[in-house]
């Protein structure tokens, strides 16, 4: 892997959304794989952060380090997916792009942090606006 990207622990952290702190105690749990080299020296890789994004996507829906654990190692996903049921609520976003042009958002169904939300958004208009140019 001569080409493969790497990232400062500080550049982990960033991308990851984890405190140094965290990053660290993942590692020491053996969750996240220890860094490539040591010291000042070390670096990570994109699967680093790759399980650092798993991690923090399974433990901010509720799931303990302990099922992340199993669920890394290759287990089943902790919760299966909910079936509607009739009568059931739903929180969704609703965008209102033009006339007879809208989209729907159900943000946690999706996946969507809420800033990826608004980076859909801005995409959608534009590309919305994009069509009417040329349109015209």
């Amino acid at each position: 892997m001569p080409n493969a990207k790497t990232f400062t622990l500080d550049e982990l952290c960033t991308l990851s959304g984890c405190p140094r702190r965290t990053v660290r105690y993942y590692m020491q749990l053996g969750l996240v794989a220890r860094p490539i080299g040591e010291t000042r020296a070390a670096h990570y890789l994109s699967a680093h952060l790759d399980q650092l994004l798993q991690i923090r996507n399974l433990s901010d829906a509720g799931v303990s380090l302990e099922r992340i654990r199993e669920v890394l190692s290759g287990e089943a996903p902790p919760v299966p997916p909910r079936r509607r049921k009739p009568g059931s609520i739903e929180v969704r976003s609703h965008l209102f792009i033009a006339d007879g042009v809208e989209l729907q958002i159900a943000p946690d169904e999706a996946g969507l942090s809420p800033q990826q939300v608004r980076a859909l958004v801005h995409c959608v208009l534009a590309a919305y606006q994009d069509l009417q140019g040329k349109k015209s």
